[in-house]
């Protein structure tokens, strides 16, 4: 393991980096919007834009995602898709209305709380997967749990050690155990992305982020890969937010929001996502 390891958080040209021990993981501060709500994710009034005086990318009247829920976000290239990832993330913050996510609204919430937060709470499969080229498999899906006391805890309190927990989701994703060792660099496109869905569900974060993950297989492998993702998050009782322009995928979840038609800012000229 490199000396100085990286957690990549990504969308579209975003780029946020929270280093591992760094001083500004803080700890959340607890709150009454702390305790457990039924909503997953809850959004109302929310307005972004990317500087002051642009069009909105953003205005969403309101989204509400409940808890174990798998809800598929559909929109067009261009149309916020990951705009609101970001957001649900704490990756940025609106310039206007309230975020809650798991009960915490995140708002109120510092930078370096905010990066504890996603640490613990949250994992992310992107569209370019993001895996580390100088780690190997098994060390690409334990990273999380360099940044998470807690994810640690929720393996170990399975009596499972990190690396057997690893070994099982990428067994689970159907994976063989003779790559597991390899640089992810000697992987199929098929494969890495099954790496980043084991690096985003180890440790039993309550709320998966799934942003465009299929875009790179075909129909088939689309099918598998969407089906493995959906057993995984309900053996761990996690919500899942994915978004993609595939319709094709929609049936598969418990409910779907076409982003045009609940985004107030759709109908304003086209603005990047």
């Amino acid at each position: 393991m490199p000396s100085r390891p990286a957690w990549l958080v990504m969308a579209d040209d975003l780029f946020f980096y929270a280093p591992y021990n760094a001083p500004h993981m803080t700890q959340p501060t607890q709150s009454p919007e702390m305790i457990p709500p039924e909503m997953a994710i809850d959004l109302r009034n929310v307005q972004f834009r990317w500087r002051p005086k642009m069009p909105l990318v953003l205005e969403l009247p309101q989204l509400e995602v409940r808890r174990g829920e798998r809800l598929f976000i559909k929109g067009a290239s261009g149309s916020g898709k990951s705009t609101l990832l970001s957001l649900i993330g704490g990756v940025m913050l609106p310039q206007a209305g309230e975020l809650r996510v798991l009960g915490q609204q995140l708002d109120r919430l510092s930078a370096g709380e905010r990066d504890a937060f996603r640490a613990r709470h949250i994992g992310f499969i992107f569209q370019m997967f993001n895996l580390l080229p100088y780690l190997s498999v098994i060390d690409n899906v334990l990273l999380p749990c360099h940044f998470s006391a807690n994810r640690r805890e929720s393996v170990r309190s399975k009596g499972a050690t990190l690396h057997d927990e690893a070994v099982r989701l990428l067994e689970h994703l159907d994976l063989s155990a003779s790559l597991m060792q390899r640089p992810v660099t000697e992987l199929s496109v098929g494969q890495q992305q099954r790496v980043a869905a084991a690096r985003a569900l180890i440790g039993n974060p309550e709320l998966v982020i799934a942003d465009e993950p299929t875009s790179a297989l075909d129909a088939d492998r689309r099918a598998g890969f969407l089906k493995l993702l959906l057993n995984e998050c309900a053996a761990q009782q996690a919500t899942l937010v994915f978004v993609s322009h595939d319709a094709a995928l929609e049936k598969m979840f418990d409910r779907s929001v076409h982003l045009d038609e609940i985004n107030r800012a759709a109908t304003a000229q086209p603005q990047e996502a």
